[in-house]
């Protein structure tokens, strides 16, 4: 079952893994971890299809939690050695330099939330699966993710379900009084 997998699925999981974490080299890794942290055990899968979906689940994961250990580490680095981090540089198809810049920023569950959700077209129950957490917190998260992916793009998202942007023209905003006689 893992051969057959890393062969007719392993491209999806290393780009799925690089939108994660930013360079081929450290989606290699995580893919890396995620198989023997999947198939490591007594796993037994059905098909295909279910092992990737579990294989998904532990990118997600293990990419949150290396996240947050390199985030810790990095504050300690810093602090100590008063250096600022390194930007990591990449290049995905289909996805500008904006959009890459402020991904980065996310805090790394938030960031898992919206990859998951509009850019692995996962459902929010899926997407609550693969973290781990509740189908309210993926919500949450994707909704901060979203509207701070939007102040940082200088976007608009109308439907919630979608993470299409469009530039602003003009903000739609009406005092609180308005609102409230409406």
């Amino acid at each position: 079952m893992l051969d057959q997998l890393v062969r007719e699925r392993y491209p999806r999981l290393l780009s799925r893994a690089t939108l994660l974490c930013g360079t081929r080299h450290d989606a290699e890794d995580l893919v890396q971890d995620a198989l023997v942290a999947t198939f490591g055990g007594r796993a037994r899968f059905e098909s295909v299809a279910e092992a990737e979906h579990y294989v998904r689940r532990a990118i997600a994961t293990k990419y949150v939690d290396r996240a947050r250990r390199l985030g810790r580490e990095r504050d300690v680095h810093r602090r100590l050695a008063g250096e600022r981090a390194t930007v990591v540089e990449i290049d995905l198809p289909g996805l500008t330099r904006e959009l890459v810049d402020a991904l980065s920023v996310l805090a790394p569950r938030v960031r898992a939330c919206v990859v998951l959700r509009y850019l692995d077209d996962m459902t929010i129950r899926e997407t609550a699966q693969s973290l781990g957490i509740s189908e309210g917190a993926v919500k949450r998260y994707t909704s901060d993710g979203v509207s701070l992916l939007n102040a940082a793009l200088g976007t608009t998202s109308a439907d919630a379900e979608s993470i299409v942007v469009q530039p602003n023209a003009q903000p739609n905003v009406q005092p609180k009084e308005a609102r409230r006689g409406a």
